[in-house]
C-alpha cells in the first residue's frame, strides 16, 4: 500500500469507486470514514441517487445520495467516450481498491474489467457486485426489492393472513455493502502477504440467503420453508409486540427466568406455572393464548411504564420507536448517532475502532467537484 500521512487507519488505501445508488456506495463510505481516499466516478448526470428527491437537506441536495456518499471526492466521466475511458483507465489502473456495481460485462466493454485492470496494476483488489452473480443470473436486474420477493425474505415477512412485505430500507443492499467491505479487506490483508491482489465478487441473492440465519438453516434440515409470522418469533415465546395502554412495545424473552419475572412485574405470577407456558415450547406452541393473558394486564399502563418497570426487573423490553426516536435513543446512550457535515446530516459509522476511529470531514461532494482528480498528494492531510 502507499504511504500516506492522511488520518485513519486505511489513510494509505486508494479507491477507485465505479459504483452507484446504494450496496457500492455504501461500502466505499465505510472505506471512506475511516481514511481510504475515494474517488467517486460518476456519470454526467451524476448517480442517480442525486435525483431522488425529495427529501432534501437544507442545501437541497437528496438525502438518499448523502446517506452513503461522505468523505468522498467526484469526478464525472463520460465512460462511453475515449476521453472518459482514458481517465477511468488511469484511476483504475493506479487504485488500491476499484469497486464496481454495473451489470457483468459492461466494464468489459469499458475496457475496465478485472484482466484488464489486473495485468496493469496486479496489486489491486478488485470487487465486483452484482445481483445474482456473473455466472446464469448475470443478466439478471439487481433491485433490492426484487431480491427481497426472490430470495425469501418477503415470505416470511408481514402478517400470517396478510400479503408478503417487504424490509422497510433496502436492507438486502447494506448487507451486501457490508460483505463487499468484509471481502475488500480480507483481499487487502492477503495483500499484505502477497504483494497480489485479487477479484472480489459478491452478489445481492447470495448475500441475503446468508443473513437468513436461522430460516435458511430450519428450511434445509427440514426441507419445510418457513411462513410469515408477523412479529412473532418461530422459536422464541413471548418475543413480539403487544399493545399496551397507549402504544406497543416489543418483549423479547429469551428464557424462562425472565419470564416469571416479566408475569410477576405484570401482576399474574402465575402465569410462570400455568402448564402451557411452563417452558419456552410450551409457550410458542401456545403463542396466541399467551398474547392474550399479555394483552390483558399490559393495557393497564402505558407503554413507557412497562419499560422501566421490566427494566428494573431485567426483563428485555422497548418501545415500537419511529426512526427520529430511535437516533434519539442512541444519542441519549452515548452512542453518536449523528455526523453533521455542513447540510448534510447522516447516522454515524456503527464501528467503533479505539485507536483509529472513523473521522468525518467532507460532505457528500457536489456533481465532478474533482474535476481532473488525482489522488492527494503525500504531504495533503484529510
Amino acid at each position: 500500500m502507499h504511504e500516506d500521512t492522511r488520518r485513519g487507519v486505511l489513510a494509505d488505501v486508494r479507491v477507485a469507486d465505479f459504483s452507484r445508488v446504494l450496496a457500492g456506495p455504501y461500502a466505499t463510505m465505510t472505506l471512506a470514514d475511516f481514511g481510504a481516499d475515494v474517488v467517486k466516478i460518476e456519470p454526467p448526470a451524476g448517480d442517480d441517487t442525486r435525483h431522488w428527491m425529495p427529501p432534501v437537506d437544507a442545501a437541497g441536495q437528496a438525502t438518499y445520495f448523502n446517506s452513503v456518499n461522505r468523505n468522498k471526492r467526484s469526478v464525472a466521466l463520460d465512460l462511453t467516450t475515449d476521453a472518459g475511458r482514458a481517465e477511468a483507465w488511469r484511476l483504475a489502473t493506479t487504485a488500491d481498491v476499484v469497486v464496481e456495481n454495473f451489470r457483468p460485462g459492461v466494464m468489459d466493454r469499458f475496457g475496465l474489467d478485472y484482466e484488464s485492470v489486473a495485468a496493469a496494476n496486479p496489486g489491486a483488489v478488485y470487487a465486483s457486485i452484482t445481483g445474482f452473480g456473473a455466472g446464469e443470473g448475470a443478466a439478471l436486474a439487481g433491485y433490492d426489492l426484487l431480491v427481497q420477493a426472490v430470495g425469501g425474505l418477503m415470505s416470511i415477512t408481514g402478517d400470517p393472513d396478510g400479503a408478503p412485505a417487504k424490509a422497510g430500507v433496502a436492507l438486502v443492499d447494506v448487507l451486501c455493502g457490508l460483505n463487499a467491505v468484509s471481502g475488500i479487506l480480507l483481499a487487502l490483508r492477503e495483500r499484505d502477504r502477497t504483494g497480489r491482489g485479487q477479484r472480489v465478487e459478491v452478489n445481492l441473492l447470495h448475500s441475503l440467503l446468508s443473513a437468513l440465519t436461522n430460516q435458511a438453516a430450519s428450511t434445509l434440515a427440514t426441507g419445510t420453508a418457513p411462513r410469515r409470522l408477523g412479529n412473532a418469533h418461530p422459536s422464541i415465546s413471548p418475543y413480539a409486540v403487544y399493545r399496551a395502554a397507549d402504544r406497543d412495545l416489543v418483549i423479547a424473552v429469551g428464557n424462562d427466568k425472565q419470564f416469571a419475572a416479566l408475569a410477576a412485574v405484570i401482576g399474574v405470577p402465575a402465569l410462570a406455572d400455568d402448564v402451557r407456558f411452563l417452558t419456552n415450547a410450551a409457550r410458542v406452541a401456545h403463542r396466541d393464548a399467551l398474547t392474550v393473558d399479555l394483552e390483558r394486564a399490559l393495557a393497564g399502563r402505558p407503554a413507557a411504564e412497562w419499560v422501566d418497570l421490566f427494566a428494573a426487573a431485567g426483563v428485555p423490553s422497548g418501545l415500537v420507536n419511529d426512526v427520529g426516536e430511535a437516533i434519539a435513543l442512541a444519542g441519549r446512550l452515548g452512542l453518536d448517532p449523528v455526523v453533521e457535515l455542513g447540510a448534510s446530516r447522516t447516522v454515524s459509522s456503527p464501528i467503533g475502532l479505539g485507536a483509529a476511529p472513523a473521522v468525518y470531514l467532507t460532505p457528500p461532494p457536489t456533481l465532478d467537484a474533482s474535476h481532473g482528480a488525482d489522488w492527494l498528494p503525500r504531504e495533503e492531510t484529510r
